[in-house]
């Protein structure tokens, strides 16, 4: 009995100076600027913050706009910061002009187009449409953070 007592102890003590001796796990993938901007950033709470992130929504109606959010949202996949950013894709069809389709972001438009009716075009438009979303949502978050007076709204300026 003894001996098994000495056993386990023994057991015990290595496995504790193993675990000791082990590196510490790392993350394998690089920090990237925008991590380190995030880390850096101070974490304050807003009622104003968006709960769920990284969201396309999809409000289409027709196989064209249907298109149009499945490139557009794998293309903004790709983006790094695409996952904080929460975006709702709209449509209007029209059968004679196509369909009217627009992003929004906070409520607010941040593109709009027209597609034609052919669906060849649909691609390229929703490449480009990303770089002005991206481009848009980055100006607007530079002027959010920028502006802040609780007498005014930002529109009012």
């Amino acid at each position: 009995m003894a001996a098994q007592v000495v056993l386990w102890l023994t057991a015990v003590i290595c496995s504790c100076s193993f675990a000791q001796s082990l590196p510490a796990t790392t993350d394998p993938l690089p920090k990237t600027k925008i991590d380190e901007a995030a880390a850096a950033a101070p974490k304050s709470a807003s009622v104003l913050d968006d709960p769920l992130t990284g969201i396309v929504v999809n409000r289409t109606v027709t196989v064209l706009g249907h298109d149009f959010y499945r490139e557009f949202s794998g293309f903004w996949r790709q983006k790094d910061i695409s996952s904080r950013f929460t975006i709702s894709i709209h449509e209007r069809p029209s059968a004679r002009f196509g369909s009217e389709v627009w992003v929004e972001y906070r409520q607010n438009r941040v593109f709009h187009a027209f597609l034609p009716p052919a669906r060849a075009q649909t691609e390229r438009i929703s490449a480009a449409a990303v770089e002005i979303v991206y481009q848009n949502i980055a100006d607007s978050e530079v002027a959010r953070a920028m502006f802040r007076s609780p007498d005014l709204a930002p529109e009012e300026l």
